[in-house]
């Protein structure tokens, strides 16, 4: 489904000329680059890490193995910024921030939980195919 975008960069008092709906097929459209964090490697488990509850951010590094303390913050941050995370600091010692979806993260985040379980549900489907694969010498 596309959505007209009406925003525009005309001066200000000038008619706004409405601008082509996104697509995301387009380099230059916007929603390639929130395709791309959302569906980024940190992204997608950010966002199925955050669709189960609330996390601090230790929390979510330990649910989340493998990811570094910086590929972590930024993955966050990006994804604070496009509107999909909040970010809720206590004036605590010693520090307590706290990461939940935004009504929009939810959204993203439902969807995104879907393809995961559907990954952990055909992956032995997908290896075998790897297996196959492989086996055909290519």
């Amino acid at each position: 489904m596309q959505v007209m975008n009406t925003a525009s960069t005309a001066a200000p008092g000038a008619p706004a000329a409405p601008l082509p709906p996104p697509d995301v097929f387009d380099r230059m459209c916007p929603s390639r680059g929130v395709l791309e964090h959302v569906t980024s490697r940190w992204g997608v488990l950010v966002l199925g890490a955050l669709h189960e509850r609330g996390y601090r951010f230790s929390e979510l590094r330990r649910r989340i193995t493998g990811v570094s303390e910086k590929m972590l913050a930024q993955t966050l941050q990006t994804l604070e910024r496009d509107g999909f995370v909040l970010r809720e600091a206590h004036p605590v010692i010693p520090p307590r921030v706290d990461y939940s979806l935004t009504p929009l993260g939810r959204e993203a985040a439902r969807l995104v939980a879907e393809l995961a379980h559907w990954t952990e549900e055909r992956v032995t489907v997908v290896m075998a195919a790897r297996d196959e694969y492989d086996a055909r010498g290519r």
